[in-house]
Order: C-alpha cells, then structure tokens, then sequence
C-alpha cells in the first residue's frame, strides 16, 4: 500500500495535469455535454475556468474534446481519396512484391482510400529520380512514398516536395538529413549486425563476399556498417570483401562477382544485402567456390526457392505490408485524418528453409 504522503502527493499532480489541460476547441458546448454526460452549464464552467469544477470533471471534458476531434478527423476521412505517388529503384523482382504489399494492405487503410501511383524502375539514375519528384511537385500528390539514393540532389527534391506540403516518406533505405516525414521499413545497421553474428557462428576464418547493389542506399550502407563492425567484435579473422553497384541485377552481379571471385582460392561465407542471389551462386559454382554460409534479405520468389533448395543458409525478413501500412499511416496523419504511427522500425525475423512464412511480403 502507497504511505498517505504518497497518495497526497500523486493526487495533487494529477490536480495540476488536469487543470493545466487545454480546453481549447470548436464543438458547441451542447455536443459537448451529450458526448461526456455532463449538463450544459457544468461545461461551460469547465471551459470557462470558473469555481466548483473538479479536477474529475475537467477530466471528463478534456476526455469529450479528444473523442469529438477523434470522430471528427474519421469523418473527414471517410470517402476522402489520396493519391500517392510510390517511386523506387528497385530490381523488378522487388518492385513486384512492393506492389503486392501495396494492393494487400489498401482495403485496411481505412477511412480513407488510398489511389497508389507507381514510378518504379530497375535502375534510376540522379537525375532521373530528381525529374520525378519534379513532376510530383509540379502535377500534385497527397504524399510520396520514396525508394531512392541518399545524395544530396534527392534530398534537395524531397525537401522541396514536403516545402510544398506534401509528405514524404521514405521506404526501406532513408534519406536522413532530407527533412522527410517518416522513414518506413527496416532497421538496417541492425540487420547487418544481426547478419555478422550468423556469419560468425558458422565460420571464424577465411573471406566473407559482401554485395551490394548500390553504396549510396543509405539502408545498404547501413547494413555494411553494422556488418563490418559485428564482424570484427564476433570473428576478426574474417575477412570481408566488397561487391559493389551491381543494381541487383543477375547479369551486373555476375559480372562484378566474378571480377573479386576469380581472385580468391576459397569463400567462407557469403553476406548478399543486394540481391541477385541466383547469379551470385551461379558464379560462384563457375569458378569452384562453394560458401559454407549464405546469408541474403528479403523473401522474393528466387529466394523461398532458394531457401527449399537448400542453397541459402539465413534470409533477414521483415514484413513489406506492414512497412507500406506505416508509410500510409503517416502520409494520412500529415493530413490529419489519422493517428501518427507508433515510432520504430519493423522487427527482423531470421527466416531458414522451416519457417517461411505463409503470408509473406518481400522485406
């Protein structure tokens, strides 16, 4: 049991929370009294301030205002249509699943309706990404759902569009001194961590190949940080070597695999943050070279293959639907017509051969 000095000091706090509350608003004060239950005149002493109001009663009006404003954005919303534009770089095996998640997930943002417009290309340059987003600003849109390169000329552009009013999201890799609205998608200085420590466990000596498709995605560069780093707490006798700008494309990844690969006598492990994972193996089989662990993300079609193939060791998952949810999430809330999403990123599940899961997205 609290002493008595304790609940004395508790109730006088709550006393000062509640009195303390603004009571501002724009409801009459008779929706007000059908909302809490109180009579007219007892809300508007509350709302003016005056004497024998208690601090439950304040609690009670304060609570009525909240839900009115509540109701009133779902009213707002219901039947409103947003359009938001999705634009990504991104191979077309990714963009397909992003596009999945995206129909999956429409029918549950509710009360709005969600239009998507998708600009989605396997390889989109500087210039190309900053021409879109020119065009976004130019035609309009409700909100900017962005998989793009993190250099200076993308951030100028994202800030230009939320300058504008539109909200800007990015998904999967960030954009972080953009000013963008929201990042939605994986924590991925963590993922590489997470992807040191299954390295590890497997193999503490030897060459470990990391492939990326692109550097200046922030997300990769993260994982790179977090792996690299892990790597050398966990096994510091792994060496790591790069594989850069393949694009995830099998043919690039091929070609930039084979030019690190053919130099090297053995692979211990593999660590694929860009894809291309069947053109990786393949190559790697070409020249005699077979990982004793592999270690890729995301669950696209080629990879659950590869995973009942036996082929891959670990895939990092997280799920796209949910991503594309907070994403949505937070374009409305730009608008008001929705709660701001709880902060965090989406958790990482380690996936092997057994534990696919049924309903999937990409992530």
């Amino acid at each position: 049991m609290l002493a008595t000095g304790c609940r004395v000091l508790i109730w006088r706090s709550l006393v000062k929370h509640i009195n303390n509350t603004s009571m501002t608003h724009r409801f009459p004060i008779k929706e007000i009294s059908a909302q809490s239950g109180l009579s007219t005149a007892t809300i508007d002493r509350a709302l003016n301030g005056r004497a024998h109001v208690s601090p439950q009663t304040r609690a009670r009006v304060v609570a009525a205002i909240a839900e009115l404003e509540q109701q009133e954005g779902q009213m707002a919303a219901r039947g409103r249509r947003l359009f938001i534009d999705i634009v990504v770089e991104a191979p077309d095996r990714f963009c397909r699943e992003i596009t999945k998640a995206v129909h999956h997930v429409l029918p549950q943002i509710a009360p709005a309706v969600v239009r998507p417009r998708f600009e989605m290309r396997e390889v989109m340059g500087v210039a190309q990404t900053v021409a879109v987003l020119a065009r976004i600003a130019k035609r309009g849109s409700d909100g900017v759902c962005l998989k793009a390169r993190d250099v200076p000329e993308v951030r100028q552009a994202i800030a230009g569009l939320v300058g504008r009013g539109i909200p800007v999201v990015t998904i999967f890799t960030d954009c972080l001194t953009s000013g963008r609205t929201a990042y939605a998608g994986l924590d991925n200085e963590r993922a590489g961590r997470t992807a040191a420590r299954l390295v590890s466990r497997v193999v503490s000596r030897g060459v470990v190949l990391a492939t990326l498709s692109r550097n200046d995605f922030q997300g990769e560069d993260a994982r790179l940080d977090g792996f690299r780093t892990a790597l050398g707490d966990y096994a510091p006798h792994l060496e790591v070597r790069m594989v850069q700008d393949t694009s995830g494309l099998n043919q690039s990844t091929a070609q930039l695999v084979e030019a690190v690969a053919s130099q090297l006598s053995d692979v211990a492990g593999v660590y694929s943050m860009g894809g291309g994972n069947r053109a990786i193996q393949t190559t790697l089989a070409r020249l005699g070279l077979a990982p004793r662990v592999y270690v890729a993300h995301d669950l696209d079609d080629e990879n659950v293959d590869l995973l009942a193939q036996g082929r891959l060791d670990f895939v990092l998952y997280h799920d796209l639907a949910q991503d594309m949810t907070r994403a949505f999430r937070n374009i409305m809330a730009a608008h008001r017509l929705a709660a701001m999403p709880l902060d965090g990123m989406s958790d990482i599940q380690i996936v092997v051969a057994d534990n696919v899961p049924a309903s999937r997205g990409a992530g």
